[in-house]
């Protein structure tokens, strides 16, 4: 008898407010897709968004990816695959708290890593401000609308409680 290993489903959000930001994403997205075992199985519209947290900056390009993963992947393992991804595109974190939610020229986040719960704090999952982003919530609902949540409702419950609204490619919260 064949042992398979088993796929799993993972959604990561990209973003980025530096320099052309659409062809970030774009490189992100190529960059990802050419890891091992790595299918980009869905990616959603490339939306504008505004600034969370650090307002006084340029507004994002922002987009969700739907990952189809082998099974030699962990959400760990992705997840420093991710960072690395960042790291080779040039992204720098600030040590300055104030500047957590600055400008980037690309930021990759491991949203859903199929059923997996985690609260190991290098490796949150589901990602811990999952419900709270419309800049999130709307690209994966237009790629994933029945997939589950943590709290077990769709996306779509899950905008319900924000107050946010979509004008276009624009998304303002």
């Amino acid at each position: 008898m064949c042992n398979r290993l088993s796929v799993i489903d993972a959604y990561i959000s990209l973003g980025s407010n530096q320099g052309d930001s659409p062809a970030h994403l774009r490189a992100a997205c190529e960059a990802v897709a050419r890891l091992p075992g790595v299918v980009v199985k869905a990616a959603s519209p490339v939306y504008r968004t505004e600034p969370q947290g650090l307002r006084e900056q340029a507004w994002f390009a922002n987009q969700v990816l739907c990952l189809r993963c082998g099974g030699e992947w962990t959400a760990p393992v992705l997840l420093k695959a991710l960072l690395d991804i960042e790291t080779a595109m040039g992204r720098r974190r600030s040590p300055e708290p104030t500047l957590r939610y600055g400008p980037r020229v690309i930021d990759l986040d491991l949203l859903l890593f199929g059923t997996v719960c985690s609260d190991d704090p290098r490796c949150r999952l589901p990602h811990p401000r999952l419900l709270e982003r419309a800049f999130v919530l709307v690209p994966l609902r237009d790629i994933a609308p029945e997939v589950i949540l943590c709290s077990g409702e769709t996306p779509d419950t899950a905008l319900r409680r924000l107050a946010y609204r979509v004008d276009g490619e624009h998304i303002y919260q």
